[in-house]
């Protein structure tokens, strides 16, 4: 089980098993980015070899460095796991309007081989 409350520097990072659904929302700036996902990239070494199928759902208003850093890594095990044959997907939604945000969004996507949605967000709509 993964299961991470979010706070006003990082995101909530939660593992919907019945869905296969790892979802982190939120922004993402915490002090030590490498500290924060720790349990994030434990949890995924245990848990990917294991799993047929997996949708990363991404809600990121902001990164800092360190924390790109870290969604790359985290990205690259998923892409990794997708060539040995597993479902992985990403659906990584910005808010409407945050050109920014789809364009690091697309930077993510250039280096992927796994099913990499990029969607617009408008205000209120749920993610899930």
């Amino acid at each position: 089980m993964l299961h991470i409350e979010a706070t006003k520097y990082s995101p909530s990072i939660h593992y919907h098993e019945d869905r296969a659904i790892l979802e982190i929302s939120g922004e993402s700036h915490p002090e030590n980015s490498f500290v924060f996902f720790k349990p994030v990239f434990d949890w995924l070494r245990t848990e990917l070899p294991g799993l047929e199928r997996l949708t990363l759902v991404l809600h990121i208003a902001y990164m800092n460095s360190s924390s790109t850093k870290c969604m790359l890594d985290v990205l690259d095990m998923l892409d990794e796991r997708f060539i040995t044959g597993a479902d992985i997907r990403v659906r990584w939604y910005y808010d409407a309007g945050n050109e920014r945000a789809a364009d690091l969004a697309e930077e993510f996507q250039e280096d992927m081989s796994m099913p990499f949605e990029i969607l617009p967000l408008e205000p209120g709509e749920p993610i899930l």
